[in-house]
């Protein structure tokens, strides 16, 4: 197996974490990370153009292979979950405007992919992505997230799941 570039994304309508690894065979190295902020008091839709504006930055810049996007689950508060799924949709779009291959997974299969627990706590992932990718240093628990749905995919992608995966997010 090659080396693969892999690009994860935690999306919110306040903060979308991200976060770029590359993967060579069974090593994961970190290239960088962050987080897109708006602020509440603007317009959706202009809070929407930022979140596109950034995350196409990211891709633009770390030209990755794939991108990996947590997925949406069912919240309590309905506005909150519309917020998401509207943040999570604009990752989508960025990724298919630069023709990216995408796969989503659901937060318990992140968890579970990084520390082995589907239920784990934000410090338990925060730690075992510290620990995966020591060189990595993030200010947000967003861009952990995103390095952890990163490093959810890379463990799929050389397998005969990733590609199935792949096969049916398309």
């Amino acid at each position: 197996m090659g080396t693969l570039c892999i690009a994860g994304f935690d999306p919110g309508l306040a903060r979308t974490g991200w976060g770029v690894i590359v993967v060579s065979g069974s090593k994961l190295s970190h290239v960088a990370n962050g987080a897109i902020a708006t602020k509440a008091d603007l317009e959706l839709g202009e809070r929407l153009a930022l979140l596109h504006v950034g995350i196409h930055q990211v891709l633009k810049a770390h030209a990755p292979d794939a991108v990996a996007v947590e997925q949406g689950f069912v919240a309590k508060d309905p506005a909150a979950a519309l917020k998401l799924g509207q943040a999570r949709a604009i990752v989508l779009l960025a990724a298919a405007q630069a023709g990216i291959a995408l796969c989503g997974y659901a937060p318990n299969h992140i968890k579970k992919s990084v520390v082995g627990v589907g239920h784990a706590s934000k410090d338990q992932v925060q730690a075992m992505v510290r620990r995966m990718l020591p060189t990595a240093r993030f200010e947000t628990a967003d861009a952990a997230d995103a390095l952890a749905c990163a490093i959810a995919h890379a463990h799929l992608a050389g397998s005969g799941a990733g590609r199935i995966a792949a096969a049916l997010a398309s």
